[in-house]
């Protein structure tokens, strides 16, 4: 009998219906704003290098309307971290490419005359725009600049967006492509496809914490009242909270409440990808990032993945991101998962 009961639990979540899906342009604002069911999910956000160093997923909402990302330093909240200032978001980059950082570059950064060598991800433009009643898919185009300016990395990003009223998902799908006689992806801890969440999300924490990155330098991320604070990580073999980190799985979620709501914020690894299934970069501060090039920083040393795309070639990640107003069991991620592999 269970065994039926399970069997019906993963049909009725797949035969849930599924809500339109509207895009707009709107260049005077530098976005695109994407709706599910009439109802503003996110928007593709692309300000330009003096504001941000990247093009991101901004804000990121729950199918009842509430934000799940941090709005520092964007939209500031109250009781809000104030580290980080490149984690907005949602985004895909990453910390060592021909030994320039385009995870940590922020305009703070720049103030700071930092002496790590930065690179910068400049968006070229909008490929395709479509609408749907069940779908709607985003394709749009980036160049990965050098500190000089110069272009190392062509990317080529698909988003597919969809929703049922329970959850709204967003899958990634991006090719970078060599312009240089060859791009290194040295292996480090920060990357590659990541979201930083509402303070709500975070776990709670009753220590101050450091944070080192590959060059060495420190950020402080200090002790907060946890009032409110609820967040926990599960990933696809059981391991909770921040024991997931370093850890390899097929999907995490993190779990948790904003107010009265029950959310779930899901990001789900593709078999196509480098070394499936990925490590995961699971921080109870409020990044939640997948990396599949940190092995060395995963595994202390113990392997190592240092890829290499020489001119012309290219290297292509595919991600699913589902923000969902209830607390997915297990079986439910299982299902997502094994239709995001299916679908590409």
């Amino acid at each position: 009998m269970k065994k039926y009961a399970f069997i019906f639990c993963l049909l009725s979540v797949s035969v849930m219906a599924q809500k339109p899906v509207n895009i707009t342009s709107l260049p005077a604002d530098k976005k695109v704003e994407v709706k599910i069911g009439g109802t503003l999910f996110t928007n593709y956000f692309y300000p330009g290098k003096d504001v941000l160093k990247k093009a991101v997923l901004y804000p990121v909402l729950s199918p009842k309307g509430t934000i799940i990302t941090r709005g520092w330093p964007l939209d500031p909240r109250k009781n809000e971290r104030v580290d980080h200032p490149h984690h907005v978001g949602v985004w895909l980059n990453y910390e060592s490419a021909n030994g320039h950082d385009f995870w940590n570059n922020s305009i703070e950064v720049e103030k700071a005359k930092d002496p790590r060598t930065f690179g910068t991800i400049v968006h070229t433009g909008i490929k395709k725009i479509k609408s749907g009643k069940k779908k709607g898919e985003l394709v749009v185009t980036a160049d990965w600049l050098d500190k000089d300016g110069n272009k190392m990395l062509e990317e080529t990003t698909t988003f597919v967006f969809e929703g049922n009223g329970t959850s709204n998902i967003v899958d990634r799908i991006t090719t970078l492509k060599a312009v240089v006689d060859k791009v290194v992806f040295k292996d480090v801890k920060d990357g590659l496809f990541a979201i930083r969440l509402a303070r709500e999300l975070e776990l709670p924490s009753n220590k101050p914490e450091v944070f080192t990155d590959a060059a060495g330098l420190a950020t402080k991320v200090p002790v907060m009242n946890n009032e409110g604070v609820t967040g926990n990580y599960l990933n696809a073999q059981g391991i909770k909270g921040e024991d997931t980190w370093s850890k390899r799985s097929e999907w995490v979620t993190l779990q948790g409440n904003i107010e009265k709501e029950d959310i779930s914020v899901t990001i789900i690894d593709h078999p196509t990808n480098i070394n499936y299934p990925s490590y995961w970069h699971s921080r109870g501060y409020g990044l939640f990032s997948v990396n599949p090039l940190g092995e060395k920083a995963f595994t202390n040393g113990a392997k190592e993945t240092n890829k290499t795309i020489s001119k012309g070639e290219s290297i292509t990640f595919k991600y699913r991101l589902a923000i969902s107003s209830t607390k997915l069991s297990p079986a439910e991620i299982e299902l997502m998962s094994q239709n995001f592999a299916k679908r590409y």
